[in-house]
């Protein structure tokens, strides 16, 4: 198979930071934090008031905006919640969201959580001026898995009292499609044992997901296969009928390969119908996908 990736030049990437800049000077930002997401009376523990709290960074003088939910990584057993800086400054809302993490809770207390998360932005965005027909999730490793299991599996959202079609996008940064490492070590299965049940991402391929961006490091940089891992979802998402899933792999670049991702990430929320919401990138050469994502 022909191998062709996508590559990033600091030049664009400098230059998408001054357009991001020159934006930022007709809008001002607000951020609203320490928000409690779970539904009155579903925080009952000291740890649920502790964890289950997100921040939210959105435009004050601007309304209809596209709004990115932000997963943190940490494999479901560390990390904290943040707004990027990467991400601020581009015309959209941001929410950043804590979860519970093992061994303080076991799965899928930390599925309900992101899911509890992403209702509350698809409940509230308005009130804050974003679109609610404009939420884009997103996040980084254990994010990045939370973010394919909500989306695909609709159970966690139904449970809130929301469809998961209802999210404009998907984009899982490096995350796990198959049975999370840590979900496997609650069960006393080695990382190195692949594992495809109910809680991978991959056994719930569906044609009607909402659109999928997936991006990983370099194949042979990332961690544990996270590269094929992502090849094979897109695949069978396609043979499942699902019709805008697209792999982008990041030459040069490991597991923590966030910072390059920005781009092609809100490149593609542009192209989804949020490029009034997105300050606009400048310079940035056009996103190569590798050979397997055009098949």
């Amino acid at each position: 198979m022909l191998r062709s990736l996508l590559m990033f030049v600091m030049a664009s990437a400098l230059g998408f930071g001054a357009s991001a800049a020159e934006k930022d000077g007709e809008i001002t930002y607000r951020t609203d934090t320490d928000i409690i997401y779970l539904e009155k009376g579903k925080a009952t523990t000291p740890y649920q008031q502790e964890r289950c709290r997100l921040d939210i960074y959105y435009p004050e003088n601007r309304t209809g905006f596209a709004t990115l939910v932000w997963f943190h990584g940490g494999g479901l057993k560390a990390g904290h919640r943040s707004i990027p800086k990467q991400l601020q400054a581009k015309g959209i809302g941001v929410v950043g969201v804590n979860y519970r993490l093992y061994p303080n809770v076991k799965c899928p207390g930390y599925l309900q959580d992101a899911a509890a998360a992403v209702a509350w932005t698809l409940h509230n965005v308005e009130k804050y001026g974003g679109d609610p027909k404009r939420i884009f999730v997103t996040g980084h490793s254990a994010g990045g898995y939370l973010t394919s299991m909500i989306g695909l599996d609709k159970r966690w959202l139904a449970e809130c009292g929301t469809d998961a079609d209802q999210i404009a996008g998907l984009i899982p940064l490096s995350g796990h499609t198959i049975t999370h490492m840590t979900v496997r070590e609650e069960r006393g299965i080695p990382q190195t044992q692949p594992v495809v049940d109910e809680l991978a991402p991959l056994y719930h391929v569906r044609p009607d997901a909402p659109p999928i961006l997936l991006i990983t490091g370099d194949r042979e940089l990332e961690m544990l296969g996270r590269y094929e891992e992502n090849a094979y979802f897109m695949r069978m998402l396609k043979v499942a009928g699902h019709k805008d899933v697209t792999l982008y792999e990041l030459q040069g670049y490991g597991h923590g390969m966030f910072e390059p991702a920005v781009a092609p990430m809100l490149r593609w929320m542009q192209a989804k119908g949020s490029q009034d919401g997105i300050a606009p990138e400048r310079a940035a050469p056009p996103a190569r996908q590798p050979a397997a994502a055009a098949k």
